[in-house]
């Protein structure tokens, strides 16, 4: 080409440091194009090289996990979400990522622009959303900050996703001290399509229109990607709100439309969402997955404010856009469309042959890159980060839990458990949530979410998500394993089959070796369990450099899990149904309070080991749950985790509203009531099924223990306590209202 490159600011390796390259990612990329690269290039090295986009620190062992298989239609990082076949021509159409670091300086903003991003990642794959969860976490609540960021998440959760749309139907709050300065909002988003009607997000055709439909582009969210989300806080973090993007779900709504039509109507050849690293990132991902290049005019490109650079430009992650590639004999067709929803639709550029990216400002070349020496899995970094076991856990492990007079149980356990904001209510939260709008809700409370698909009658599905920090902090391999163990435990207590997860790893700074240990630790137990329970990754997110000087949140791997309901007339729930049932715990009856609410209320401080995971034993369990719940042994099912049984009772209480139960056990230790064993769920049954019951237990090797019946209005345990239900759900649901009223000192 005889065109000259052009740069509007010298670039020197120092700039590169700037933008988030590293001096050796600088090297590499003199190497990779033989000269030095434009300011507008190296902007790109920098966002695409960054953490958030590239995985450089991630993907070797993100490739250890099953990515394939089972009914995945697509393998997991092929595609903007994971795709799963459930029969009769549609797929489920699911993701999580985190939006953490926006979500911190700017909570409202944050946490909205994290709904609205996931939920284009779905529908560009042509599919509707029909459900969104979240994954949250912050520090203890009894402090103003903590309540002003749970105030901003919630709102801009529920913002976002009532004004869309899209019922938000399951997901969990977490409080602990790691998470005050970086605190962890996971959003995910489930959708429905057909499978002869999903879009990939690859560029094909050369001569083929490059086109932007959606909102126009303006400074906001520059660098969120290369530089707030791949670093850690610290003085400049306030400098840093430009980089926090603006959402408007109504314009989304918008969006949606037009996309799903636009893909209907066979004119569309590929799509891309413009979220992390905006066009930079679309354009290399469409082109470098299919080996064509782009021509691009940023002349063209729809802005809102004047005296936009190529740079700024290319790196804005202004929301409510999408790229697509239009069937150059298609067009009129697609523009009819965008005119009728009133969306704009303007063409930028061309596909090209030769895998090059060609982007000129004012007249001037900008950009001369080969797409895939931006992109993972191409030029991008792939690291070995150093690794080393945590000296910490030498003084976790050898902590001996038994010091403490664990013998027997105080009564005030039981109510400060129940109250504390890990376990109370989140009902505070989850109404500001439209969890039943698309009337496709079956349930929100109990274990998972459960929804109808009206385009297959008669058949659901269950979703979920899932982690147990402290377990991670205490044995990262174990806590990987509990994390997807529970998440398909619970979704199998509604009576779906786990099928497929999605992860969003959220981790501290990988250049840190004991970070890195407990990162790869994490993903083999991830990959152990995902293995043995047939539930492939689909994808996901890696979330690294969540700590500041003070803080380094504990490693938090959240688990996505899916669940296929064949008949929702089947669907189970945990809430007492029947006065006289009698009530079982099945699985094990271990006695485990590592890493418990209980320790953590009576030590203020984390200790001990995880509770054990028997991969097994949890296999039966769940195999067991669903025959039981699929032949009508048992009238409710629930998976005993934080609080332990004790607490689990209690739930089950309050989630009727009016039964109780009479428990009768033998051994009332701290261990028995709130021990967090896992592979465990209480079940209750009419007494006349309890042959059944025992013989399918014996049928599954899996252990039965009776605790007690259901009763009418109280909840006793032995001389332990004895209150009503009333009580209980008054003490339960107020707990979180009554903090987020009160002013604390600190």
């Amino acid at each position: 080409m005889d065109e000259k490159l052009y740069s509007e600011i010298n670039v020197t390796e120092e700039t590169a440091l700037e933008v988030g390259l590293t001096k050796k990612e600088y090297q590499n990329i003199l190497e990779i194009l033989g000269r030095t690269p434009t300011y507008t290039e190296l902007g790109m090295y920098g966002v695409l090289w960054s953490e958030h986009c590239s995985y450089k620190n991630s993907i070797k062992q993100i490739k250890t996990l099953p990515r394939s298989g089972g009914r995945l239609l697509v393998d997991a990082g092929e595609e903007n979400a994971g795709l799963v076949d459930i029969g009769d021509g549609y797929a489920i159409c699911f993701k999580i990522e985190s939006h953490n670091h926006p979500s911190a300086i700017e909570p409202f903003e944050g946490a909205a622009t994290g709904v609205g991003g996931i939920l284009r990642d779905i529908f560009s794959m042509g599919a509707r959303p029909i459900a969104a969860l979240n994954s949250l976490r912050f520090g203890e609540l009894d402090n103003e900050r903590t309540k002003f960021l749970l105030r901003g998440v919630v709102n801009g959760i529920s913002h976002y996703g009532n004004s869309f749309g899209v019922p938000t139907v399951a997901g969990e709050i977490y409080f602990d001290d790691c998470y005050f300065d970086n605190p962890l909002v996971n959003a995910m988003a489930v959708g429905i399509v057909k499978t002869n009607q999903t879009a990939s997000a690859a560029a094909k055709g050369p001569g083929n229109p490059v086109m932007i439909v959606g909102s126009s582009t303006g400074r906001d969210g520059i660098h969120g990607a290369s530089l707030l989300a791949s670093r850690e806080f610290d003085e400049q973090t306030e400098d840093m709100r430009p980089t926090v993007q603006v959402g408007d779900p109504f314009a989304e709504k918008m969006l949606l439309e037009v996309t799903l039509e636009l893909i209907r109507s066979g004119s569309v050849v590929g799509v891309q969402d413009m979220g992390a690293a905006g066009i930079s990132c679309s354009t290399s991902e469409m082109s470098a997955k299919t080996d064509v290049g782009m021509k691009i005019d940023l002349d063209k490109v729809p802005l809102r404010e004047e005296g936009m650079s190529a740079y700024e430009i290319l790196l804005s992650e202004s929301q409510e856009r999408m790229l697509f590639i239009i069937d150059k004999d298609k067009v009129d067709i697609a523009m009819s469309i965008c005119k009728k929803w009133d969306v704009p639709m303007v063409q930028i550029g061309e596909v090209i042959e030769g895998g090059k990216l060609i982007m000129h400002r004012n007249g001037k070349l900008v950009v001369n890159l080969v797409a895939d020496s931006l992109v993972l899995g191409g030029g991008a970094p792939q690291n070995d980060p150093d690794y080393k076991e945590p000296k910490y856990l030498i003084e976790t492990r050898k902590y001996d839990v038994n010091n403490h007079n664990l013998d027997i149980a105080q009564p005030e356990d039981f109510w400060s458990i129940l109250k504390s904001p890990t376990i109370a209510s989140k009902r505070w939260i989850y109404k500001q949530y439209d969890s039943q709008v698309r009337t496709n809700t079956i349930s929100i409370k109990g274990d998972a979410g459960v929804i109808r698909l009206k385009e297959l009658p008669g058949r659901g599905i269950a979703i979920t998500t899932d982690c147990n920090s402290r377990y991670c902090y205490l044995d990262p391999y174990i806590g990987g394993l509990s994390s997807v163990c529970e998440s398909a435990r619970n979704v199998v207590c509604t009576g779906a089959e786990p099928v497929a997860i999605t992860d969003c790893l959220n981790f501290g700074n990988p250049y840190d070796p004991e970070v890195y240990w407990t990162f790869r630790e994490a993903m083999r137990g991830i990959g152990d369990a995902c293995r043995a329970l047939n539930t492939p990754v689909t994808g996901g997110n890696v979330s690294f450099h969540n700590e500041s000087k003070e803080f380094a949140i504990y490693p938090t791997p959240t688990i996505g899990m899916l669940g296929i309901i064949d008949n929702i007339d089947n669907v189970m729930s945990a809430d007492f149904k029947n006065e006289g049932d009698e009530i079982y715990l099945i699985g094990n009856n271990r006695k485990e309070l590592g890493g418990s609410e209980y320790l953590k209320q009576k030590l203020g401080k984390l200790v001990g080991l995880p509770p054990t995971l028997i991969l097994e034993d949890e296999i039966n369990l769940q195999k067991l749950t669903l025959s039981l719940i699929n032949e009508k042994i048992i009238n409710s099912a629930h998976d005993t985790s934080e609080g332990g049984i004790a607490i689990a009772l209690a739930e089950s209480a309050i989630y009727s509203g009016k039964l109780g139960c009479e428990i009768d056990i033998e051994e009332l230790s701290v261990g028995q009531l709130f021990g967090e064993s896992q592979s465990r769920i209480i079940v209750s049954i009419n007494p006349n099924n309890f042959d059944k019951l025992k013989e399918k237990c014996f049928e599954f090797k899996t252990g039965l223990y009776k605790l007690g019946k259901v009763i009418n209005n109280s909840f006793i345990i032995n001389n332990y306590i004895n209150t009503t239900v009333e009580k209980l759900s008054e003490e339960y649901e107020n707990a979180i209202p009554y903090i987020m009223n009160t002013k604390f000192k600190k």
